[in-house]
């Protein structure tokens, strides 16, 4: 009764069309509050720390299992010795093997698996390893003579986790698989740091590798857009052929996204660069029906950043390499057990440890029960 009242008192005072727009108002707030309260489909239960090397940057951790049960990451790394600042990334980055009996860790160095060639094969950075098809492939960026407007994507395969990596049979000779596109009908030919981040899945008897650039996507655009494309093939080491059309949207920027496959749908985790759902310093969940669109409507938020997790006191005293103290997670790596994401791996600029650089932490992973 309270509420025709003060409806008719509101309709008398300002009229019928204010009334109405008032309702939209009130309606569109309360579906934009459903939107953001819209949950993800994982939990993420923090574990602690990965992987930390004295004197080194610990970049992206990337795990599989191997052969003897254990749990491999491949990790990006460069020295703090050599440089002030975090450029060694793109400078003089390596890629070094750790292995753990558990995927809780702790982990323990075995060898350079993929070194810094300097020159045309310069840098090898944020690898992202898969077993498909009973062989492990391991994609990852290089660029040349430090020249980030040149990265390009390398893909290698194995047998087994001895480190005795080739090129994919598809690839060029070096094992460069995609580089950035001449077409100039494809989405990416605009791109100005050529094409990186690579993320390999088998969908539907495809396989499906997913690429990062950053383009000027629209006629007269003046901003640049962080956004993912797809490359297709037919069969696991190539060649891949570039999807003509961005899969992501260019309102909502993302970073170093990781594809997986699970039952009809493909998924990807991704660092929420543009803060569309919260700080950038948490990650985002995506979901497709086919793996060549992901609406923006179906992305949800999944993880926060690190203060979130270990409290803003514990980080208080740590150095910030790259980012704020609140330690963005970035470069989201998931391990399989089963079939099933069952562990995340991400990278954060922070470190509380004097004399260690930036490291990794671990999460377990699970579908969010009803």
């Amino acid at each position: 009764m309270l509420t025709f009242f003060i409806e008719g008192v509101f309709i008398l005072r300002f009229g019928k069309k204010a009334m109405k727009i008032l309702w939209l108002a009130f309606l569109g707030c309360l579906l934009s509050t459903r939107c953001m309260a819209q949950p993800c489909e994982f939990e993420f239960e923090y574990v602690g720390l990965a992987v930390q090397t004295e004197g080194m940057h610990v970049w992206g951790s990337s795990p599989v299992i191997g052969p003897d049960g254990k749990v491999h990451l491949y990790v990006a790394r460069w020295s703090m010795t050599t440089r002030n600042d975090f450029n060694g990334w793109y400078q003089e980055c390596e890629i070094a093997h750790y292995v753990g009996d558990k995927p809780e860790g702790p982990f323990e160095f075995v060898r350079v698996a993929v070194p810094d060639q300097d020159g045309k094969f310069n840098s090898p950075h944020n690898p992202s390893i898969k077993e498909i098809d009973g062989k492990y492939v391991l994609c990852f960026i290089v660029n040349e003579n430090d020249d980030l407007t040149t990265q390009r994507i390398v893909m290698y395969v194995a047998d087994d986790l001895s480190d005795d990596w080739k090129p994919a049979a598809g690839a060029e000779p070096d094992g460069t698989m995609v580089r950035k596109s001449t077409d100039p009908k494809d989405w990416n030919f605009t791109a100005r740091l050529g094409v990186s981040n690579p993320s390999l899945i088998k969908h539907n008897g495809k396989y499906l590798l997913y690429v990062k650039s950053v383009v000027f996507p629209w006629a007269n655009s003046k901003k640049r857009k962080y956004m993912y494309g797809v490359t297709v093939s037919d069969t696991l080491e190539g060649p891949y052929k570039n999807h003509p059309k961005y899969v992501t949207p260019g309102t909502m920027p993302l970073e170093d996204a990781y594809a997986f496959s699970l039952g009809d749908s493909v998924y990807m985790l991704s660092r929420d660069f543009g803060a569309s759902k919260g700080s950038s310093g948490g990650g985002l969940l995506w979901k497709s029906k086919d793996g060549f669109h992901f609406d923006k409507k179906d992305v949800t938020r999944a993880y926060e950043d690190l203060a979130h997790y270990v409290g803003e006191d514990s980080l208080q005293n740590g150095t910030a390499y790259r980012g704020k103290l609140d330690g963005h997670l970035e470069r989201a790596q998931v391990l399989a057990i089963d079939g099933q994401p069952a562990y995340l791996y991400v990278a954060t600029g922070v470190n509380t440890t004097p004399g260690y650089g930036s490291c990794s932490h671990v999460f377990r992973m699970k579908m969010r029960s009803e």
